[in-house]
């Protein structure tokens, strides 16, 4: 792994490389491994880090001595932590469950309805072990027909964001694809329904993309702006053997990222954000395509 890291700098000349953003990476996205992945991102030199997955476990089953210990090898690289990227409301709704036998990307969680609120009382209890405030969600998995989930989802989720805003803590619903709100226009309803301080959007136009919103960017957006606090960075493409849609490095996609970056800064977004690589080189590697990945991002940010 090392040496795989050591050609980091050569690739990042800037000091400075995310030009004002407050750019992070998911350490799992990077290795499995989390000293390697922090490694990762200090030789990047970028500043944020999102936690999901540490040394094989989903964060909210880490024990106060591996909660412990990832501190201490954060602030030893001298980053901080954007968000805990938690499973909350990944799993499916009571008595509407999703697809039968499809595959899921749990990230090492599985959970169920009964454990939101102890779920929900861990996040803030990690959220404050790490010095930040916000905690992304999902909105169960996507029905064949979410209007027919809509409300419950609207008040389900409505009722949580009390429970954080009690907490001084900030959900961040993210649209995902395999979710029930999965599109720009689904999140940007959502929020504007709820209407709290509390619940923000975690944007994704590259979910957004991959349910079929052609026009993520900018109709999608257009629907989100100013609704949320933290953007998830990855891109899609179409297989030209297969047709179908399949995860791509940033720049090597559909959606136009310099002009997406660019309008965030014409709006004056202040929040984070991290890229999800996703996207596996043919090797498979994680950390080649990760730095693949990061490298069109950055070319987009220039």
């Amino acid at each position: 792994m090392q040496s795989s890291l050591a050609c980091a700098p050569a690739l990042w000349a800037s000091s400075t490389p995310a030009g004002g953003f407050r750019l992070g990476i998911i350490t799992d996205e990077i290795s499995g491994d989390f000293e390697t992945a922090l490694s990762f991102l200090s030789s990047a030199h970028l500043q944020w880090c999102e936690l999901r997955e540490l040394w094989g476990k989903n964060i909210m089953n880490l024990s106060p001595d591996e909660v412990a210990k990832a501190k201490r090898l954060i602030d030893e690289h001298g980053l901080q932590v954007s968000d805990i990227a938690s499973p909350l409301f990944k799993w499916n709704l009571p008595k509407m469950p999703a697809h039968a036998n499809e595959k899921r990307d749990e990230f090492k969680a599985s959970f169920a309805e009964e454990d939101a609120g102890r779920l929900l009382d861990r996040s803030f209890e990690l959220a404050r072990s790490f010095g930040t405030r916000k905690i992304r969600i999902f909105s169960y998995w996507r029905v064949p027909d979410p209007e027919k989930a809509y409300s419950y989802v609207r008040d389900r989720l409505a009722k949580a964001a009390e429970v954080a805003a009690k907490n001084e803590m900030i959900l961040v619903l993210e649209n995902e694809h395999s979710c029930n709100v999965g599109s720009g226009r689904e999140l940007g309803k959502i929020l504007k329904d709820i209407n709290s301080p509390a619940l923000r959007g975690n944007w994704d136009p590259g979910n957004a993309v991959m349910l079929g919103e052609a026009d993520a960017y900018p109709a999608g957006y257009a629907e989100v702006r100013g609704l949320f606090a933290h953007v998830h960075i990855k891109d899609v493409r179409t297989n030209a053997k297969t047709g179908k849609r399949e995860w791509a490095p940033v720049g090597g996609g559909v959606i136009d990222w310099r002009a997406q970056l660019r309008d965030l800064r014409k709006d004056g977004y202040q929040g984070t954000l991290s890229l999800e690589t996703h996207y596996r080189n043919a090797a498979g590697d994680k950390i080649e395509s990760t730095r693949e990945s990061l490298a069109g991002l950055l070319e987009a940010m220039r």
